[in-house]
């Protein structure tokens, strides 16, 4: 795979900090007067490398955004676009850049993966845009927020040291919703080839709202040119006829329901009831539970001004690894995060709750047992006590092959409900996890 900085679509990064090995004014050669943008465009000093880089390419745009004509009328024709249109790449000179390389550095010399779901996020949002604008600055543009994540998969351990691309562009339209896939790119010397360079994929859904009413606003149209993009477009509208099945046969726990529900609290009864016979290869769901807790800050708001769907996911994945790395007793490792909705706005001044457990795990396969971590988002406001759900994630975990050969008698264990509304949790979640793969 190679990188060409030179495409007017591939955006470099380039680290945010001087490098301390480099007294020069400016970093990586580019200009120190770069970074003096209009305050409007610094909602706040937490941005990430590739936050910073996006809104240098886009200043134009987000401009727009921000500070729309007064009374301006809504886009009157709606335009057709190509995928190509909002193809965006994103290059991480992580080989070169040390800086850049430190901040996005792990423990074990790979990508921070919350991190990379924020940039991942922020990303999807420019590509938004790209697609949505009609390049006329007489009308107002459309409000675009992230709606759902439908699923982010790792295909491969990310190495910190090697340079990283990510390429995304618009894959699927319906009439006020575009789907957005972002792939993750590493390619090494020994290994050239495309498919087998793809680290991570992802897909974006956002929703468009007008910026005045607030009701959803239809978007440009979207015509696929390639067999590649229009193999896309089919599989995006499949998934979308999914989600909205999904949503409306949404049945009531029947007799096998309830049988399969007795199942799942026999164990739990017993550690409640009898604990010294419990079984000790199982543990009960809520003694794996951790969570944290945050105020969220001017620093982390988005240019809507609010908090970045990214940052949430980036905290919740950071929760989610804690939990899988106590729960297993071993370093885990990330596979994937399955779909997302984001049910409620965050914004600047909430008291924000994460709450994690280990809901279920998959022993079937013991040389790559899965641990599947839930974290729920609610946004708490004491003064009105109250507390409502902003979004669920649900984290794929295993455990490193070198990290298990060094635990003799290493053995993952089976994680029991106490209470019946712990055992619902985990059939639905059970059950959307067997529909999702049926239809893969």
């Amino acid at each position: 795979m190679e990188f060409n900085c030179s495409s007017p679509t591939t955006i470099p990064v380039v680290s945010t900090f001087a490098s301390p090995f480099d007294t020069s004014a400016a970093v990586n050669g580019s200009d120190s007067t770069s970074t003096r943008k209009p305050i409007s465009l610094w909602p706040g000093m937490y941005h990430s490398p590739v936050t910073n880089a996006l809104w240098e390419a886009k200043s134009q745009i987000f401009e727009r955004l921000l500070d729309p004509p007064k009374d301006a009328p809504p886009q009157s024709e709606l335009l057709t676009k190509t995928p190509s249109q909002s193809r965006t790449s994103i290059l991480y000179n992580l080989s070169s850049d040390y800086i850049l390389r430190e901040q996005y550095r792990d423990p074990w010399n790979e990508v921070r993966i919350g991190k990379l779901l924020e940039d991942l996020d922020a990303l999807a949002g420019t590509i938004s845009v790209k697609h949505c604008s009609d390049d006329d600055s007489t009308t107002r543009p459309l409000l675009l927020v992230t709606a759902s994540v439908d699923k982010i998969v790792l295909k491969k351990p990310i190495s910190v040291d090697i340079d990283l691309k990510i390429v995304g562009s618009v894959i699927w339209v319906g009439r006020s919703s575009i789907e957005i896939q972002l792939e993750v790119i590493q390619s090494t010397k020994e290994n050239t080839d495309v498919s087998d360079s793809v680290a991570l994929t992802a897909n974006f859904i956002f929703v468009a709202r007008d910026s005045k009413t607030g009701k959803a606003a239809p978007v440009n149209r979207l015509s696929p040119e390639t067999e590649r993009e229009k193999f896309l477009f089919e599989e995006a509208e499949a998934r979308s006829k999914l989600r909205k099945r999904k949503r409306v046969d949404r049945r009531e726990f029947e007799h096998g329901e309830i049988n399969r529900l007795e199942a799942l609290l026999a164990e739990g009864r017993i550690f409640c009831d009898m604990p010294a016979l419990a079984g000790r290869d199982s543990i009960l769901l809520k003694d794996t539970h951790l969570e944290n807790a945050l105020i969220c800050q001017p620093q982390q708001r988005n240019i809507h001004g609010r908090i970045f769907g990214g940052f949430l996911m980036h905290r919740a994945f950071e929760l989610a690894f804690s939990t899988a790395y106590a729960f297993a007793g071993l370093v885990p490792c990330f596979l994937e995060v399955d779909h997302v909705d984001f049910l409620r706005p965050v914004d600047v001044g909430d008291f924000l709750r994460l709450k994690s457990c280990v809901l279920y795990t998959e022993l079937e396969n013991p040389d790559q047992p899965l641990i599947n971590v839930e974290v729920v988002a609610h946004v708490t406001r004491p003064e009105i006590r109250t507390s409502q759900v902003s979004n669920t994630f649900y984290f794929t975990f295993s455990v490193r092959p070198e990290a298990k050969a060094t635990k003799n008698g290493f053995k993952i264990r089976n994680v029991v409900p106490a209470t019946e509304e712990e055992a619902r949790r985990i059939l639905e979640r059970m059950d959307a996890e067997m529909l999702t793969r049926k239809s893969q």
